[in-house]
């Protein structure tokens, strides 16, 4: 009987196609193959979307922005004035004409000149956005990796004083606007105890990093870090809670193998969603830190752009960041099967 019990589990253990792979072993594509399949797929689906974006802000800009001659020309200019911009601007032109000028200039990356200060739109990109990176790219690398951490710990000590603590510190913070953390931070850091210049700006990448980008890289890190500590805890309760988490306390694991082993690498499918969707808010919220703190950034340009209606300079940014988004996408997607290898890529 313990051989005949023996001889089943071994059988109904092996899959039918290990002993004969030719006639019953499914048919399968190797991994790097699957994966440049979906890549090829996903850039291919990007096409139609890009489309759409343009042609909305294409339309946008012409039947719902104004007359772009009539903002350059000013209240004191005679029609005759007025058209001849119009002449030069190209807006006499048939709508599709304009729409593949558009698109030409799109695949290109030759928008022009602003209209506003007659700067070539690819040059005022290339000189500002190194600025925008200098202040934004720490912002992201600071919160993404300081919320996960603080996060976790408050999720292993659930219910204690400081968790209680803790989440009543963030729903503070959460109700405070980001222009009192500007101006308290400033007061404070700047003026009080003299740590920080309040704006300036230098050529030195390395002078910037060290004088100029601390302070509203730390403000912006205490904005963000409680609406994101407080997700990435909810994300880690759900996990805790799971079956797997209470086998693996059966088998005697250590709670830190447990929580960095187990629930992180199973948490960071929606924490990666997180962090994609805030990755384009981040670059937008660049334009207010780079106001206050007279960072000639491209957030600042825009805004400047946006006061004096410099189309191109708009149109160029709303594209970019709509190419961005879609990028950011893609790359969480891939993301999601390196940090699970159960995620199917179709």
């Amino acid at each position: 009987a313990g051989a005949l019990a023996t001889l089943c589990r071994v059988d109904c253990a092996a899959p039918p196609w290990r002993h004969a792979p030719n006639r019953l072993a499914p048919p399968t594509t190797p991994a790097p193959h699957r994966m440049a399949a979906y890549l090829i797929r996903r850039l291919w689906q990007m096409i139609p979307t890009l489309i759409g974006v343009v042609l909305l802000v294409f339309f946008l800009f012409k039947y719902f922005g104004g007359d772009p001659a009539e903002i350059l020309g000013g209240l004191n200019a005679s029609p005759d004035q007025i058209q001849a911009i119009r002449d030069q601007l190209g807006l006499n032109l048939p709508v599709w004409e304009q729409l593949w000028i558009f698109f030409r200039q799109i695949v290109t990356f030759e928008w022009g000149k602003s209209w506003a200060t007659n700067e070539s739109v690819a040059n005022l990109f290339m000189t500002r956005l190194p600025a925008t990176l200098t202040v934004m790219v720490p912002i992201l690398l600071l919160d993404v990796l300081l919320a996960i951490p603080f996060a976790m710990a408050v999720a292993a000590v659930r219910g204690s004083l400081t968790d209680r603590s803790l989440m009543v510190v963030t729903t503070v913070a959460l109700s405070i606007s980001f222009l009192v953390y500007v101006i308290v931070g400033q007061y404070l850091f700047a003026f009080q105890f003299g740590w920080f210049p309040v704006q300036g700006w230098s050529d030195s990448t390395l002078t910037n990093l060290l004088v100029y980008t601390p302070l509203p890289v730390l403000l912006a890190v205490m904005v963000g870090l409680a609406p994101h500590m407080r997700l990435y805890r909810t994300f880690f309760l759900d996990e805790i809670g799971q079956d797997y988490v209470r086998t693996a306390r059966a088998k005697g694991l250590t709670e830190r193998t447990i929580l960095l082993k187990h629930v992180l690498r199973n948490a960071l499918i929606p924490i990666l969603t997180n962090v994609a969707v805030a990755l384009p808010g981040i670059f937008v919220g660049s334009f207010l830190i780079e106001t206050f703190f007279s960072i000639p950034g491209l957030g600042r340009e825009v805004l400047l752009a946006v006061n004096r209606s410099d189309y191109p300079v708009i149109q160029a940014v709303t594209i970019y960041i709509a190419v961005i988004t879609m990028c950011v996408n893609l790359a969480t997607d891939v993301l999601y099967k390196l940090a699970d290898p159960r995620v199917v890529l179709k």
